[in-house]
């Protein structure tokens, strides 16, 4: 995400002509942009330049012209547009990259979407339930794919994993863990849209733990209630700085859940335990191969074979889930994650503030309507005063 934001345009401009996606072995590469050059984008750029030739960064947008022209000449776009109308009129775009604050990822997805171009959005994709119902009808509307960033479901062993679940080889789930557990200093929400409700949409529970929780749901599916509790404990944020959770699936399996900015050895931190084996994985921002391990229960030796990894050390990361939103597009597939998908994720994320300040469990599907949690992940009230530091001379 970046500090700039740039504007959608009020009024849509007239869809453009759908160019048709390459197939293996077409005759030219697919086309993207990116909207918002911060320091997420970097990371949005170099997996297009690892992909390269078949697809390319042909232009970018930011509300900072000049970070925005020093982008494009790193990363090799050749145009820089004003605005995201300009871009979205001129170009003839297979992919837009949304790489700006939370608060103008659902406006400038949804402007791309009626353009009829394909829309990869940074996490969280919206800032509540309601935003991300309206991106899901819009996608459905126009038949262009509205996608969002969860990238640690790409790796070669999270693959492996949710392959071997679908396959019932591990038996039943019978109990996970979840931990995000990072550090962040105050100085971190010098930004003016860090650590405001209205902006990013929540605490570490929305900006931080969502992608191994995401993690976590794609491993073990559909989620059926959780209690939950969140607290601001010391950092200057107008959300809470960490959460915990703990949650039944509908397939009987149990999880605990924390999202946490105020710990000082950093880690994250997923562990399944299966009938016939545990399997975990732990590292910080991004894990390879060698950050996962698999213990078969007694009797159950054999499955080790079927974990065998083939060794690989890249970081699971934005390459990953490009390199197979590229197949598919390229394939004429819906790609992953789709918006109806991520609504899965985002719905957790609702519940957990849900509960956690009505002070109830709540069930999957329960946050509907006029619920105010379905519009604010604080749900309309302010949990807690405004932050204000601690005085000198009271301490």
């Amino acid at each position: 995400m970046t500090d700039a934001t740039p504007t959608a345009p009020a009024t849509p401009t007239a869809p453009a002509t759908p160019t048709a996606p390459t197939a293996p072995g077409g005759s030219r590469p697919l086309r993207a942009a990116i909207i918002g050059t911060g320091a997420i984008a970097h990371a949005h750029a170099q997996a297009l330049a690892d992909l390269a030739p078949r697809i390319a960064l042909v232009a970018v947008v930011d509300v900072d012209v000049d970070r925005a022209a020093a982008f494009a000449q790193r990363f090799g776009a050749a145009v820089v547009h004003a605005d995201v109308a300009a871009l979205l009129d001129a170009e003839r775009l297979d992919l837009v990259h949304i790489c700006t604050p939370p608060q103008t990822h659902v406006p400038l997805a949804i402007a791309a979407l009626r353009a009829g171009v394909a829309a990869l959005v940074e996490k969280p994709t919206a800032l509540n339930l309601a935003e991300m119902d309206e991106l899901v009808a819009v996608s459905r509307e126009t038949g262009v794919p509205a996608l969002t960033v969860f990238q640690h479901r790409f790796g070669g062993a999270a693959q492996r994993l949710q392959a071997l679940v679908a396959a019932g080889v591990l038996g039943r789930p019978l109990v996970a863990t979840c931990e995000t557990l990072w550090h962040r200093t105050p100085d971190y929400f010098d930004l003016p849209w860090r650590g405001r409700w209205d902006i990013e949409g929540g605490g570490p529970t929305m900006g931080h733990g969502i992608h191994q929780f995401d993690l976590l749901l794609a491993v073990l599916g559909p989620w059926a209630r959780l209690t939950a509790f969140a607290a601001r404990q010391s950092l200057p944020t107008d959300t809470e700085d960490v959460s915990m959770a703990l949650v039944e699936f509908d397939n009987g399996a149990l999880a605990t859940v924390v999202n946490s900015i105020v710990s000082p050895r950093e880690t994250s931190r997923l562990r399944f335990d299966f009938e016939y084996a545990t399997v975990e994985v732990e590292h910080l921002y991004g894990y390879t191969d060698a950050d996962w391990t698999f213990t078969p229960a007694p009797g159950h030796e054999h499955l080790a074979a079927q974990w065998t990894t083939d060794g690989g050390t890249d970081v699971s990361g934005h390459r990953g889930q490009l390199a197979a939103i590229v197949d598919a597009l390229s394939a004429g597939e819906t790609p992953a994650v789709a918006a109806e998908d991520a609504r899965r994720t985002l719905e957790f994320a609702a519940a957990t503030y849900a509960s956690a300040f009505r002070g109830v469990p709540i069930r999957a599907g329960e946050i509907t309507g006029d619920d105010p949690f379905r519009h604010a992940m604080h749900g309309g009230a302010v949990p807690w005063p405004p932050y204000e530091p601690a005085r000198e001379d009271a301490r």
